[in-house]
């Protein structure tokens, strides 16, 4: 009688394997070795996919937040000023905040025995009211609150020229607190040289500390 056979070749690898076995042990580590690395290869990619969608959701978030602060700061240059001006020349009024600046006029001058520009120059004092139409108080500074360029260059207002105007009658410095619906009057004082041709005045208080309009002076 033929002795019945103990093992057999895998159809697969070609290892020997018990006679009586339905599955090869060695195919079966290989082909659990390939589902494991397949699902750590899958959790990998399900993790980067969703990192990069929270990524782009925050970009998203983010570009829709630059575009609203950016929406924000086109409402406030436009403000009330109505078709977006940025430049007011004499006798028109920028008004921002609910606080309406007006440039009035100006003078040019040679000084008097209490302020006197060097020689080469003239004092330009430009006139400008400020109306605080707003519900809190604000405080001007000649010195401090505005910013000048005479035919783009930066000038610093002069102390000669605020002493020489200091004693004018009706004049006085752009300086003080202005109540809420209340009003201000006064000039600056600018040293400039006697061929100046335009002066741009900018307003810098904390209050305005995103505006971009100007005043600008042309001879």
């Amino acid at each position: 009688m033929k002795e019945k056979p103990t093992t057999k070749l895998c159809k697969h690898c070609k290892s020997e394997i018990p006679y009586g076995a339905k599955v090869c042990p060695k195919c079966r580590k290989k082909q659990s070795s390939k589902l494991k690395w397949g699902i750590i290869i899958f959790l990998i990619i399900c993790i980067i996919g969703a990192s990069n969608g929270g990524n782009n959701d925050e970009s998203a978030k983010m570009s829709n937040q630059n575009n609203g602060n950016e929406k924000n700061r086109t409402e406030k240059s436009e403000t009330k000023n109505g078709n977006n001006q940025t430049v007011f020349k004499v006798g028109e009024t920028a008004e921002y905040k609910d606080v309406q600046l007006t440039l009035i006029n100006y003078e040019e001058s040679v000084g008097n025995d209490w302020g006197k520009p060097e020689d080469g120059k003239i004092f330009v004092f430009p006139e400008i009211e400020i109306y605080n139409n707003s519900d809190r108080e604000i405080s001007i500074s000649s010195m401090a609150s505005f910013e000048c360029y005479v035919d783009d260059y930066k000038s610093d207002f002069s102390s000669n020229a605020f002493m020489a105007i200091s004693t004018e009658d009706g004049k006085q410095q752009l300086d003080g607190s202005v109540a809420p619906g209340k009003k201000m009057k006064g000039v600056l004082g600018i040293e400039v040289p006697t061929d100046w041709n335009i002066i741009e005045i900018y307003y810098k208080d904390n209050v305005w500390l995103d505006s971009n309009f100007s005043f600008k002076i042309e001879r």
